[in-house]
């Protein structure tokens, strides 16, 4: 890339983070998706509610569907609905829903929220942009966990998230490792049984710091 694309991005990126934006955990950016008529659709459709009360990834029903913090969240039953309704914040996915490993290197891309894409950590529901994304979070998981929430406070929550995504895809944050090292530390930590999360063992869920 040019020294003068670069300056570009550098200038749309520092416009787009002035203006003095809340940095609410759930104030977004969020990562939504389309889905017929319906935009701005939270977890490509899945139920909330229904990770935390049944353990599982549910698609929502199109018919039992609210706006909520300007997005659009569909849920299996009209009791979730009510509860979300009830206690949002308890239910909505961290980091407006991106991949949680994106987060832990600053690049808010990708979605989640289907099998295999979630985990409930300390309450929270984090999702990824796809099993081997949550792979290779879980790794290390409470420190991956202490990095996203350090790059969104500090640089996501309230901007423009494509603006942060091309910034941090040109200066990669201090421990960024590519995706075919972190595949092969994953596969050599497997072979000698060494992952915190085994494939087919329980879930480990790192201890509150």
């Amino acid at each position: 890339m040019s020294m003068i694309r670069r300056r570009q991005l550098l200038v749309l990126f520092a416009g787009s983070t002035l203006g003095g934006f809340a940095h609410a955990a759930n104030a977004g950016p969020f990562r939504t998706s389309t889905d017929g008529a319906t935009e701005r659709l939270m977890l490509e459709g899945h139920d909330a509610v229904a990770y935390f009360s049944r353990g599982d990834a549910v698609r929502g029903n199109p018919a039992i569907q609210i706006e909520h913090a300007g997005q659009n969240w569909r849920f299996a039953s009209e009791e979730n609905k009510a509860e979300f309704l009830r206690a949002p914040d308890k239910y909505m996915p961290q980091f407006g829903g991106f991949c949680s490993n994106g987060i832990n290197y600053a690049v808010p891309w990708g979605s989640g929220g289907g099998p295999d894409t979630w985990r409930i950590y300390r309450g929270k529901l984090y999702v990824f942009g796809g099993q081997k994304s949550r792979d290779q979070f879980e790794m290390e998981t409470a420190l991956n966990l202490q990095r996203a929430h350090h790059y969104w406070d500090s640089e996501i929550a309230g901007s423009n998230a494509l603006f942060v995504r091309y910034k941090r895809l040109i200066f990669r944050v201090p421990h960024y490792k590519t995706d075919a090292a972190l595949q092969a530390e994953w596969e050599a930590r497997l072979a000698a049984g060494t992952l915190p999360v085994m494939p087919g063992k329980p879930q480990v869920v790192p201890a509150a710091p």
